[in-house]
């Protein structure tokens, strides 16, 4: 499969939810498949808090694939032979779209905390502008995980006319206070780390060591990700064969995994961005700039297709469930499945085979059964 990285710029200004304006801005997009006559066979996806651009394949001379390459590829449920997939990076990352870390036109120097609040809506905003610009005003769909999928329920609200099918995965219709608790680990850890020097850090500071504020905020996170079941079965009691038992700082393998996997994560995830995409995910309320969450679904003209994970913990299947229930009662297009799982919050990225064939059945034939 081939990918083909882009970058848009924007002169012409992105009028954000907050009342500013964001002035220039780019856009960091990747394509996989071909583009039919009659641009009748796209795909837009939509990335999570710690994802990217990159959703697919692999690049040449490295190893790692994107973060949805299960779904994402030749024969695959999303199938680049059939469809054109377009996967951008949202205003606010570190990724290449315009973030905190970006110049402050027309500075050379950040913005670091002068950049401006973001939310899910300006994030589709952003988007909207992009494939109006490649001449695409219609998409045979809308696909996302996590924070994907609470662009892809804006997008279905916002702009009405936009898709044909709606994707959500492990998604909610509002932020609880649950999850805001869990980000609100991250977000005192990464300010109260002298190192973050309150967003004044250089560039690139962090990429040999990691920042210790992240690091230890991106385990909280992790906890709300997975789930016990998961835990148990992946590290059990198992303890670390080369830390004593009785050395106070000795390790559980659950313990070291992350150790490990949270501060690699530090070495490449901008503090300044994970700050913003997390305001962003913590403000996001469907209902936000309408009367009720009631008349903001009645908006919604796509089929609209709901996943929910069993053993999620981080957005529960009944806020899943109460966009279903309001959407029958209105009689209008809308699908739910409830995917047996153990695996929490990430079964969304790791048990593709669960939910792939439903992906297909609605790409293909509009239906999920």
């Amino acid at each position: 499969m081939k990918i083909q990285t882009h970058t848009r710029y924007f002169s012409s200004p992105l009028y954000l939810e907050s009342g500013r304006i964001l002035e220039p801005y780019e856009i960091i997009y990747e394509t996989y498949g071909k583009l039919n006559e009659d641009k009748s066979n796209v795909v837009l996806i939509c990335h999570a808090l710690s994802g990217s651009h990159h959703a697919a394949g692999v690049y040449p001379g490295e190893s790692k694939p994107g973060w949805w390459d299960g779904l994402i590829g030749e024969g695959k449920g999303i199938d680049t032979d059939k469809f054109f997939v377009i996967s951008s990076n949202v205003i606010g990352s570190c990724f290449g779209s315009t973030g905190p870390m970006s110049p402050d036109y027309p500075s050379e120097a950040p913005y670091r905390l002068k950049f401006p609040v973001i939310t899910i809506k300006d994030m589709i905003r952003a988007q909207m502008h992009l494939l109006s610009d490649l001449g695409i005003y219609r998409v045979r769909a809308i696909v996302g995980g996590s924070m994907g999928g609470m662009q892809a329920l804006q997008f279905a609200v916002d702009y009405p006319n936009f898709a044909d099918e709606v994707i959500a995965l492990a998604a909610t219709h509002a932020t609880r206070a649950w999850t805001i608790a869990f980000n609100k680990v991250a977000v005192e850890a990464i300010r109260r780390d002298p190192r973050f020097k309150d967003g004044n850090y250089a560039k690139d500071a962090f990429k040999e060591e990691g920042l210790d504020g992240l690091a230890i905020g991106r385990i909280a996170g992790h906890i709300s990700f997975l789930s016990p079941e998961s835990m148990d079965q992946k590290f059990g009691r198992d303890y670390v064969s080369n830390d004593g038992l009785f050395e106070l700082f000795g390790r559980y393998e659950v313990e070291r995994y992350m150790e490990y996997n949270t501060t690699n994560f530090s070495k490449h995830f901008d503090p300044l961005s994970y700050l913003y995409i997390v305001k962003a995910i913590n403000t996001f309320n469907l209902s936000r700039g309408y009367d009720s969450l009631f008349d903001a679904l009645q908006r919604i003209k796509a089929k609209l297709h709901l996943f929910s994970f069993t053993s999620d913990f981080l957005f529960f299947p009944e806020e899943m469930e109460v966009i279903h229930d309001m959407m029958q009662h209105n009689q209008q297009n809308c699908t739910y499945h409830a995917i047996q799982s153990n695996y929490g919050h990430d079964a969304f990225l790791v048990e593709i085979h669960k939910f792939e064939h439903l992906i297909r059945g609605i790409l293909e034939n509009g239906e999920s059964e």
